[in-house]
């Protein structure tokens, strides 16, 4: 797997605002990382390509926000408080028009689609963060490759 190694948290945005680009209707984002590692300003990125211009936060105590006002909704998960062996009904905004974008989805691996992208965000010191995109089923396989081709830095 390809890491790309972001300087702030200005590149880690810039660099999401550009995979927001390839993404379609449909596709599901996992971020991973420590707390503080930079899913959220990664997330924050992401709306701001699709241009969505409200402000982004992380949605911890809500478990899901819904963004509109971009080409397409995006919505942003965060299933820290959640288990897989809880059915609350996540998995419904896989299936609608949107980006959907989960924050510690170790926690619900059963509720995964078949195709989703996994960006893991280490944090390096206190600037500096390794992202790393991981690709599960077809779509995002080509997906994957297309940013691989096209994006070899975070700026």
């Amino acid at each position: 797997m390809h890491q790309w190694i972001c300087h702030s948290p200005e590149e880690t945005m810039a660099f999401s605002e550009k995979i927001a680009g390839y993404l379609r209707s449909g596709d599901v984002l996992t971020l991973s990382g420590d707390l503080g590692a930079g899913k959220t300003v990664f997330t924050k990125g992401l709306a701001r390509g699709l241009g969505i211009s409200e402000q982004i936060s992380s949605p911890t105590f809500t478990i899901v926000k819904e963004h509109t006002g971009g080409r397409v909704p995006l919505y942003h998960m965060d299933v820290y408080r959640i288990s897989d062996d809880e059915d609350i009904g996540l998995e419904d905004y896989f299936d609608r028009e949107g980006i959907a974008v989960i924050e510690w989805a170790e926690n619900i691996p059963s509720w995964l689609p078949e195709d989703y992208l996994s960006v893991a965000i280490k944090r390096i010191d206190d600037h500096d963060r390794e992202l790393t995109l991981i690709p599960h089923g077809r779509r995002v396989e080509s997906l994957y490759r297309e940013i691989l081709e096209n994006e070899r830095t975070c700026d």
